[in-house]
C-alpha cells in the first residue's frame, strides 16, 4: 500500500468499486455512530435517542457538510461521544421544571442543548475568520484542554462498570475482541475494532441465549420482542427539540471539546491527503458545516455530529481521497435509517456488551487527554499549570451532581464539566506566567490537531 498512488477521482475505478468503497466508509463509521444512541438509551432507560434518527442525521449531516466545504473535504460526520456526559446529566436532572419528568420528556431538552452547542461552532468560525486561529487558541492551551478531556472520560467510567457488571463474560469478550482487532487486525478489520467487538460479543450472546443461559441476576441475555413487531420499512421517529437554560448550560459547553476534535480531524485529513483544507475551503467553512449539521440533528431529536477519525483511517488505507466516496457512504446511512427492524436488532444489544465497549472507549478518551498534555510538553514544575490542572480535575470529577442555583425564578444547573471548563479558561487567562504560544511547538500543536500548515518539516522551521 505504501507505494500506491493516491486516487483523487474515484470515477476512474468505475461505479461498482465506488459503491464498495462507500460501503467500507459506512462500516468504518457505523459501530461508533450507533453506539452513541445505544449508550444514551441506557442513560434514559429505553427512552433515549433513536438509531434510525441517528443514522439519517449522520448521513444528511455529512452531505450538508460537503456542500458547506465546497465538496472538497473527504470527511464523514458521525455521532459525537463528547456529549455522552451531558446526556447522562440531563437524564438525572430532578430540579426545577425537570422534577417529576419522565426520561423521555427530558430528552428533547438535551437535544435543545445540542442545537445551541452547534451554533457555538458558528461563533468560533466567525472569530477565526476575523482574528485568525492563533489568537483564538491562546485561550485553549494544552494545560486547559488536556485535563478537560481527561474529565470527560473519567466522569463516564462508573456507567461502563455498571453496564459491564450485568454480565462480565460478554463484557470481557467485547473488551478482548476490540484489543485483538486494534492491535493485530489486518486491512479493514484494523479500523473497525469497536464494530468487531460488538459483532463478536453479540454472536456469543446469541449462542448463550440459545442454550438457555441467563445473566447472573436471572434475566434473559437477549429479548427480541420488539424486533418481531418492527416493520422492515418506516420513517425515523423524529422529535422536535425543546429549550431550557439548565439543559443548555449542561450541553453547550461540551462544544469546546467537540470543536477541538473537529479542528484536529481537519488537520489530520489535510496531512493524509496532502491538501491544506485548513486554508481551502477554510477552517471557518468546515466549522460552519459541522456546526449547522449538529444543530439540525439536535433540532429533530438526534445526537451531535462530529468529523470521524475512523474514516480518515480508511482514506489512509485505501489511498482513495475522492469525497464522492464519502457521500456514497452518507447515502447508505440515510437508506439504512428507514429500516426499523435493523434498528430494533441493534437496540436489543445487552448492556454488558455496551459496558465492555465503553470500558475501553471511556478510558481512551481520558488517555487522549493525558497524551495531549505529554506531547505538548506542559511544564508541571510551574505552580500555575499545577493549579489550573488541579482545579479542572477537582471541579470536573468533584461536582458529580453539578451546581444548582437560582437566577430569578429559573433554576440553573452547571455540570461538573462546564464548571471545570469555565474555571480552567478563567484561571489560564488571569494567572501570571502564561508562556504558551500557538505555533511555538509545531509537533505538539499538530498532535492536538492545530497545525499552521500541513507540511510538518515546514512547521519545524
Amino acid at each position: 500500500m505504501n507505494g500506491q498512488q493516491p486516487i483523487r477521482d474515484a470515477r476512474t475505478l468505475g461505479v461498482p468499486k465506488m459503491l464498495v468503497l462507500g460501503l467500507q466508509h459506512m462500516f468504518a463509521m457505523f459501530g461508533a455512530t450507533i453506539l452513541v444512541p445505544i449508550l444514551v438509551n441506557s442513560y434514559f432507560h429505553g427512552e433515549g435517542l433513536s438509531v434510525q434518527v441517528t443514522l439519517i442525521c449522520a448521513g444528511l449531516g455529512t452531505l450538508f457538510f460537503h456542500v458547506c466545504s465546497k465538496l472538497k473535504v473527504p470527511a464523514f460526520l458521525g455521532s459525537s461521544f463528547a456529549f455522552l456526559g451531558g446526556f447522562a446529566t440531563v437524564a438525572e436532572l430532578d430540579v426545577g421544571k425537570f422534577a417529576g419528568m419522565s426520561y423521555g420528556e427530558k430528552l428533547p431538552y438535551a437535544c435543545g442543548g445540542i442545537v445551541v452547542a452547534g451554533l457555538l461552532y458558528l461563533v468560533l468560525a466567525l472569530i477565526i475568520k476575523l482574528v485568525g486561529v492563533k489568537k483564538v487558541m491562546r485561550f485553549l492551551p494544552p494545560v486547559v484542554t488536556g485535563p478537560i478531556i481527561i474529565c470527560i472520560g473519567l466522569s463516564l467510567a462508573p456507567s461502563a462498570i455498571n453496564n459491564a457488571s450485568t454480565n462480565w463474560i460478554l463484557a470481557i469478550i467485547a473488551f478482548v475482541t476490540i484489543i485483538i482487532f486494534n492491535l493485530w487486525g489486518k486491512g479493514m478489520f484494523k479500523i473497525i475494532p469497536i464494530l468487531m467487538g460488538v459483532v463478536v460479543s453479540y454472536a456469543v450472546a446469541l449462542i448463550l441465549n440459545a442454550v438457555g443461559m441467563t445473566n447472573p441476576d436471572g434475566s434473559a441475555i437477549l429479548n427480541f420482542a420488539s424486533v418481531a413487531g418492527a416493520k422492515w420499512v418506516g420513517l425515523p421517529p423524529f422529535q422536535i427539540a425543546k429549550f431550557d437554560i439548565t439543559a443548555i448550560l449542561v450541553m453547550a459547553p461540551i462544544a469546546i471539546a467537540s470543536m477541538m476534535e473537529h479542528i484536529g480531524d481537519m488537520s489530520a485529513i489535510s496531512a493524509t491527503t496532502g491538501n491544506n483544507f485548513i486554508e481551502d475551503p477554510g477552517l471557518h467553512r468546515t466549522l460552519i458545516g459541522d456546526g449547522i449539521a449538529t444543530s439540525l440533528a439536535g433540532l429533530f431529536g438526534g445526537p451531535a455530529n462530529t468529523t470521524y477519525g475512523e474514516n480518515t483511517g480508511v482514506l489512509e488505507l485505501s489511498k482513495v481521497y475522492d469525497p464522492r466516496v464519502i457521500r456514497i457512504a452518507a447515502i447508505y446511512a440515510v437508506v439504512l435509517s428507514f429500516i426499523p427492524k435493523m434498528s430494533e436488532i441493534i437496540g436489543s444489544m445487552p448492556a454488558a456488551i455496551i459496558g465492555g465497549v465503553s470500558f475501553i472507549l471511556y478510558g481512551m478518551i481520558s488517555a487522549i487527554g493525558v497524551r495531549n498534555i505529554v506531547e505538548n510538553k506542559v511544564d508541571f514544575t510551574k505552580s500555575r499549570n499545577l493549579i489550573i490542572a488541579a482545579v479542572i480535575l477537582v471541579c470536573g470529577l468533584g461536582f458529580s451532581s453539578g451546581l444548582t442555583f437560582n437566577c430569578g425564578s429559573t433554576s440553573i444547573t452547571l455540570t461538573g464539566l462546564a464548571i471545570a471548563a469555565i474555571a480552567g479558561i478563567i484561571l489560564n487567562a488571569i494567572l501570571p506566567g502564561n508562556d504558551y504560544e500557538f505555533g511555538a511547538n509545531p509537533e505538539g500543536d499538530r498532535n492536538r490537531g492545530f497545525a499552521v500548515s500541513t507540511n510538518f518539516e515546514e512547521d519545524k522551521k
